[in-house]
């Protein structure tokens, strides 16, 4: 008889023997800068989750600082959106401000720059228009343009979200001549056409006023083409890819994790951490436990590092250990 429990006697002994852990440094932390003063709105479908004026939000850079998390994901809500998503671009627009005030602020922080234009445009959608049809193409150009005003101000990273054809090698292209060839892209290279977006909708104010985004975002029942999509953007110039959603894409993180070298972060979603929210709230779920054996089963699957809005609590209940 083979004893495996001789390993799982004592929480020393488990611990001794642990294959993964979750740390402070895995996570990334994502953020909703809103255009005003004086702001601090809560999303209804995300709890505990705010949209912050640039002159508040350092009431939540703090907590990540002094939690030890290393990096955030900025996502930036304008105060007027037009057909061509100029705001994303514009040197001076809300993100890219606010990119400068953290850089000042917190110099050590990572400032990972969401690259996008859904929400930024008065149509919702990931790219231009035309007679209700997604230009890709055209699209491209705005997308370089918005990674360098980004770099810029002084994003560390650059993550392209939109899943336009074509878009790493713009933005690569477009960074390298424009005096960043160091800025790393992390690219959302596996991003399914997923339901478990809409909380994040809510609070980026990022729907599309018509149709859907399954014309650009991956079929969720493909695993085949993620495979192809993610040695697209290597070949093209991305340094880390991005697998999103997480717990329901596990597989496809997993064999990313297996044919490729480059570090993959995992999305763990807005909709994946409102349902988990909503059954702690009812008393159904031991929330920290869930959550820290959904971080896990990330981990397991192959991710480097962590995307959540869990990632203050996780970090909290790591200290508190």
């Amino acid at each position: 008889m083979r004893r495996f429990r001789r390993l799982r006697q004592t929480e020393e002994m488990r611990s001794f023997v642990r294959e993964n852990r979750i740390l402070p440094e895995d996570l990334i932390y994502p953020l909703f800068v809103y255009e005003g003063e004086n702001w601090k709105e809560p999303i209804p479908s995300m709890p505990n989750i705010y949209q912050y004026s640039i002159d508040r939000i350092d009431e939540e850079l703090d907590r990540v600082v002094d939690l030890g998390i290393p990096a955030i994901l900025l996502f930036g809500i304008p105060a007027k959106k037009d057909e061509c998503g100029s705001g994303a671009y514009d040197k001076d627009g809300i993100t890219q401000r606010c990119i400068r005030h953290i850089k000042e602020k917190y110099p050590h922080l990572l400032v990972i720059a969401d690259i996008c234009l859904c929400e930024y445009t008065s149509h919702g959608h990931c790219g231009l228009v035309e007679d209700g049809h997604i230009l890709n193409d055209a699209t491209l150009p705005l997308l370089a343009k918005a990674a360098v005003t980004n770099a810029d101000a002084g994003a560390d990273i650059i993550a392209p979200s939109d899943m336009m054809d074509g878009r790493v090698a713009a933005i690569r292209k477009a960074l390298d001549e424009n005096g960043h060839p160091l800025v790393p892209i992390l690219s959302y290279s596996a991003k399914g056409a997923s339901a478990y977006y809409g909380p994040f909708r809510d609070a980026a104010g990022s729907a599309p006023h018509f149709g859907d985004r399954r014309s650009y975002q991956m079929d969720p029942s493909n695993a085949r083409e993620a495979i192809r999509e993610v040695q697209d953007d290597i070949d093209e110039g991305t340094d880390m890819v991005i697998v999103k959603p997480a717990l329901a894409y596990l597989d496809i993180m997993k064999t990313v994790r297996e044919k490729f070298l480059v570090p993959i972060v995992a999305y763990n979603v807005s909709g994946e951490y409102s349902m988990v929210k909503a059954a702690a709230a009812n008393g159904w779920i031991d929330e920290r436990r869930i959550v820290m054996e959904n971080m896990i089963s990330m981990k397991r699957a192959g991710a480097d590092r962590i995307i959540t809005y869990h990632a203050l609590d996780i970090a909290g209940w790591l200290k508190e250990k």
